[in-house]
Parts: structure tokens; C-alpha cells; sequence
């Protein structure tokens, strides 16, 4: 977590009457709380490369129906209506803890992180509302054109933040800390219209009785936290329960996560001397299971697709696949971009110094990387109708890898430039503990350079009297 010298509390927004840098540097808090988020993000997006591959080859070998027999195991005490298979614990259980950590990071993006002004959120909120309505967009023109189904809009609106630093971590770019900070909110406001995409247009049959009882839960949930009542083995139990309840009331199981992130408190209390929030150590603890276990596991049995030369050519011929295809590849980079463009267009906010709006449309063409909320989405949509959800999951699967490759070429392309600004970000030569490039108007830090600047000189005087010394005596009689 966040070292205790350092806090994301501080004013983040540039004072009124400055013109607002789009992708400027980050304050050093902010940066802080970025690098921590995206370390444990970037080794569980590795994970999760790992765990679709495996899923892939164990789908498409000899042993492919003992894949198909674990997903499709079934388990649970059927009285409490929770006899699921393998495949739908992962999605419907496991993915409430993805979204229990993406309900706190949009609580702490709202309180205390870019959101919480108006003026610093316009800009990844308009770019990630144009990174889902440009490829909801697209999907729709495509199957309009093509007579298919409408029914998969959503699948090519979400972005997968692990994927795609897991692709940065592959092709070993130096991306700055901005353009990272950049992807991540975009990823965190993209998830939030994604879980309101679910909520809305993916609830029916309502069970009102425990729907109620999940509400009544998250009210005990919130009174709890508000009253200051501490113990895994109190929330943890009553989280199982609300869970319970809202997968049986028909509303996807994972809004009960997200409710529970976002009633977290994410600011701390001076007075009573906080160090870290509570959502900040829940986080801490929860992120690394989310990351490194359930969003892998529920690769492995959610991205095992038969593949094949006939399979993958129906991915660019069929309406629905094709539109999820285009729709990440196309609809995202162009999405974002125009966003991002727009809001520096029609706003006093300028491209930052130090980049081009080619970087930005390489970051943007690197959230086409939709992969896990997009199976999700993907199976909620064709529930029902097995192969077209397979075709679309290969879509996505395909959708995913064109936008890896072509964003990591242009991002490799500025790669050089890209190390240079990280190289400067953390350079720390008076060694504080503070990269150098943060302390420039610190008048201690100028005197702290001065006296080390001195003693190499003074050092580099007394080397030069050594060597002349013994130059003088080599150039004495024989």
C-alpha cells in the first residue's frame, strides 16, 4: 500500500486559472497509490494470460471433455438455490470479488482520486462514455447491416485493466506513470457502466422476497461499518449471505460485490490517527485473491473455446461476431480517442509536453483489450444458445489479441521516448526517497544537490592532484 509519508489525499487538480495538462504529470501521492494498484494488477493480468491459454489448450486436446466435464460440475446446496456449476461459481461467485475491489477503487476515485473533482474526471468520463457507446455503436451498425442479433451490444464495451498490463508487462514498455493512471481510471469508470449495463439490461424474474433480503443485508452491512464494528468473521459470513440473496433474487450476484466496495470508507480520520483508510487495507488484502485467483480461474473455465481454421474464420463472418470484433478493435481505439480529443478540444485542458496524440490513440487501442467482463457479458447476452456464445467468446478472445498486438506495436514504436520520462520520473539523485523531478521548487532539495555536487568536485579536484602528482615524477630524468 501507500507508504505513510505519502497520501492520495492531497489537492490532485490544478489550481483555478491554469490551463489543465490532459495526460500531465501525476502528483506524487497519486503516483504512489497508481504504481502500488498496478503492480498486483500487472501480475495478476499475467495470471490470467497464463490461465487462458491453459484454458485453450485444454479445450482444444484429446482431454477437452474432462474440461467440459469439470465446467460443467455441478455443485451447492440446491435447497438454498445455489446448485451451480463449476463455470458459473467462477463467473457469479468469484466475479463478486473482482467487483468488491472495483466498487472500492471507485470509492476512492470518487473521495479521494481523480473523480472527486468535477474538472479532473471530465476527462477519463468522457473518454470511457465514448469508449462504450462507440462500440455498442459499432456492434449495432454491423447487425444491422448483417441481419444478426442485436443481443450483444454490451459485450465489446468493457476493458480488462489486468489483460492489458499484462500486455505492457510482455512487450516491456516503459509506459509513464500518466498514460497508466490513464488506462486504470478508464478501466474503473468503464466497470461501473458495465456493472449498470448488467443491473439493467441483464435482471429477470425478479424474486422481490430476496431481493429484500439482499437490500436488508447491506443495510446491516453499512450500519455495521458506520458503527465502527471490526472482524473478518462478522462480515465475511454476512457478505456470503447478501451474495446468496441477490444471485436467488435475479439480479447478476456481482452488484452485491460492488454494493459492499463502495459503502467501504476510503478517506482517513486525522484526529484518530489513521494511517490508511479501511478501504485502503481491505484492498490491500482483497486485491491480490481478486487478482491472482478468482478473475484467473474464471479464465480457465470461461475462455475454453474450440478453435479451429473454420471456427475463426465464422469469427469474421457472422454479424454478432464480427460486430464484437470491430467493436473492440475499432470502436474502443476510436472511442476513447475521440473523447480524450473532444475534451481538449471544446475544454481549457492541452496534451501534456512530454506526449503526442498518437500515445494517447495507443493507450486507447489498448483498452480494446476487453476479455473479462466481455465473456461475462458475452454469456449473460446468448445465455441459452451454447454455440453462438462460444463463437462470441472466440470473438472476444480474437477481438482482444488484434488490439494486444496493434497497440503493443505503436506503443513499442515510442518506446524509447516513453523510457526517457520514466527514467526521469525516477531519477531520486539526492537520495530522499523522492524522485527528483518532484522537488524542483523544494529549496532544501537545491542545497541538499549543492553540497553533493561540492563533494564530487572536491573529489574530482583531489583525483586530478594525484594523477598531475604522478604525471610530474614520470616526466623526471631516467
Amino acid at each position: 500500500m501507500l507508504s505513510d509519508a505519502y497520501r492520495p489525499e492531497v489537492d490532485l487538480v490544478p489550481a483555478p486559472g491554469k490551463n489543465h495538462k490532459v495526460l500531465g504529470r501525476l502528483s506524487l501521492p497519486e503516483r504512489t497509490f497508481v504504481a502500488d494498484a498496478l503492480r498486483t494488477e500487472t501480475v495478476g493480468g499475467v495470471l490470467l494470460l497464463a490461465a487462458a491459454i491453459a484454458a485453450l489448450i485444454w479445450a482444444n486436446t484429446p482431454i477437452r471433455e474432462s474440461y467440459e466435464s469439470v465446467r460443467d460440475f455441478h455443485v451447492g446446496p440446491a435447497s438454498l438455490g445455489l446448485d451451480l456449476s463449476i463455470e458459473h461459481w467462477a463467473a457469479d461467485g468469484l466475479l463478486a470479488v473482482f467487483f468488491f475491489v472495483a466498487g472500492i477503487e471507485l470509492k476512492r476515485e470518487l473521495v479521494a482520486g481523480d473523480l472527486r473533482d468535477s474538472r479532473a474526471a471530465a476527462l477519463p468520463v468522457v473518454a470511457a462514455l465514448c469508449g462504450m457507446a462507440v462500440p455498442a455503436l459499432v456492434y449495432t451498425l454491423v447487425n444491422v447491416t448483417g441481419g444478426g442479433s442485436f443481443d450483444g451490444w454490451a459485450v465489446p464495451t468493457a476493458t480488462d485493466i489486468a489483460f492489458a498490463l499484462a500486455v505492457l508487462a510482455v512487450i516491456g514498455t516503459s509506459l509513464p506513470s500518466a498514460l497508466r493512471a490513464f488506462l486504470l481510471t478508464l478501466a474503473v469508470v468503464d466497470d461501473l457502466f458495465a456493472i449498470l449495463i448488467i443491473a439493467v439490461f441483464f435482471t429477470e424474474n425478479l424474486n422481490f422476497a430476496a431481493l429484500g433480503g439482499a437490500v436488508l443485508g447491506l443495510a446491516v452491512f453499512w450500519l455495521l461499518l458506520h458503527k465502527g464494528v471490526r472482524g473478518w468473521y462478522v462480515y465475511v459470513p454476512l457478505a456470503l449471505v447478501i451474495w446468496g440473496l441477490m444471485y436467488n433474487s435475479g439480479v447478476h450476484a456481482t452488484i452485491a460485490g460492488v454494493a459492499m466496495g463502495l459503502m467501504l470508507r476510503c478517506t482517513t480520520r486525522k484526529d484518530e490517527g489513521e494511517q490508511h483508510s479501511p478501504g485502503e487495507r481491505i484492498e490491500h488484502l482483497v486485491r491480490p485473491l481478486s487478482a491472482g485467483l478468482a478473475v484467473p480461474l474464471f479464465a480457465l473455465f470461461s475462455a475454453g473455446v474450440a478453435v479451429s481454421g473454420g471456427a475463426l474464420g465464422e469469427v469474421f463472418t457472422r454479424p454478432e461476431t464480427l460486430g464484437v470484433v470491430l467493436g473492440l478493435v475499432v470502436g474502443k481505439a476510436v472511442g476513447i480517442f475521440g473523447g480524450t480529443w473532444l475534451t481538449a478540444r471544446f475544454t481549457r485542458a492541452s496534451l501534456s509536453d512530454d506526449l503526442a496524440w498518437p500515445d494517447v490513440f495507443a493507450v486507447s487501442s489498448l483498452a480494446g483489450i476487453g476479455f473479462t467482463v466481455s465473456l461475462l457479458i458475452g454469456e449473460l447476452a446468448f445465455d441459452g444458445d451454447q454455440a453462438l456464445t462460444d463463437e462470441v467468446k472466440a470473438a472476444v478472445l480474437m477481438g482482444s489479441l488484434i488490439a494486444a498486438v496493434l497497440s503493443g506495436v505503436l506503443l513499442k514504436i515510442r518506446n524509447a521516448k516513453y523510457r526517457r520520462l520514466w527514467e526521469d520520473e525516477e531519477r531520486d539523485e539526492d537520495l530522499d526517497g523522492i524522485p527528483d523531478i518532484y522537488e524542483q521548487d523544494n529549496p532544501a532539495y537545491h542545497l541538499r544537490m549543492a553540497e553533493i555536487h561540492e563533494r564530487k568536485a572536491a573529489e574530482h579536484r583531489r583525483l586530478a592532484e594525484v594523477t598531475g602528482g604522478a604525471s610530474e615524477e614520470n616526466d623526471g630524468p631516467a
